[in-house]
């Protein structure tokens, strides 16, 4: 006898929504599972705080710069997740065989690196949290945070700009193929310097921190530190609504960018099978 049973299949926005937790639920779980990476992740990042503030204390900077550390050594946690965990994923995911899987899938590509994103963030905030923490206690710092709610849309404006930047990164390393574990090098110390993951980020002068802006966590730390700590405003870059603004213009672009970018490259491996295997 034939089964007449109805299968109904998710379309639209209920597939997007299904493929992007069927792809974070694998990274969810596993931050938990491998219990050394929650070492290895949370503990020893603290040491890298930990020098700066006592070099700050050497050279007797304000107290505020002690909290400017530790909130900048808290958020390369985020960086890090996109640089490693979304911008070279696709590349990783290509010479383990999981890309073919991805692309004839019926799920979008931007879908997918959505799951990577909001799965990794459970591991990143975890990291960003305990770096917080332990810290503020170890080092004394206080917060005065003076509009909770405009730094909750700060940090989401933030974050949507940084993984709108990260999945249009994704396209370009799965582009340059074997260069992009050589890109995710060269991008990870240079961006802690001109984005001043550790020190105000107007200090390396008006051109520069311009440039740096690009990167969303440049002017969204910056905002982060004028509404968390009650130092001179004039270490600010830019004012907070300013900030803000320009964030959701990066969010909008960055995000837009990536959506034409992966479906140009969905396209080319559905139709030519080049990203699956290289032609030379």
């Amino acid at each position: 006898m034939l089964d007449h049973t109805r299968v109904n299949k998710a379309t639209g926005l209920r597939l997007f929504w299904a493929t992007m937790w069927a792809r974070a639920y694998p990274r969810m779980v596993g931050a938990f599972r491998e219990r050394s990476w929650m070492f290895f992740e949370t503990i020893l990042p603290v040491l890298a705080v930990s020098g700066y503030v006592f070099l700050y204390r050497a050279i007797q900077a304000p107290s505020e710069y002690t909290g400017f550390a530790v909130l900048g050594g808290a958020m390369t946690a985020f960086w890090l997740n996109v640089l490693w965990s979304m911008a070279s994923q696709l590349y990783w995911d290509k010479d383990q065989g999981n890309l073919e899987l991805y692309v004839v899938s019926p799920g979008p590509l931007m879908a997918v690196l959505l799951g990577m994103a909001v799965g990794g963030l459970v591991m990143t905030a975890t990291r960003a949290t305990v770096i917080i923490v332990v810290c503020s206690l170890l080092f004394g710092v206080t917060y005065q945070i003076s509009d909770p709610l405009l730094l909750a849309a700060v940090f989401v404006a933030t974050m949507a700009a940084l993984y709108g930047m990260g999945m249009l990164f994704a396209s370009v390393f799965l582009v340059a193929g074997r260069e992009a574990w050589h890109l995710s090098n060269l991008m990870q110390e240079p961006i802690y310097l001109a984005s001043g993951f550790y020190f105000p980020v107007k200090a390396m002068g008006v051109w520069v921190a311009t440039f740096a802006s690009i990167i969303p966590l440049t002017l969204g730390l910056d905002a982060m530190r004028q509404l968390m700590f009650s130092s001179d405003p004039t270490l600010g870059f830019l004012s907070v609504p300013v900030e803000l603004a320009i964030l959701c213009v990066l969010a909008v672009l960055f995000i837009t960018g990536a959506y034409f970018a992966l479906a140009k490259l969905e396209h080319i491996g559905r139709q030519q099978g080049r990203l699956i295997e290289r032609r030379r």
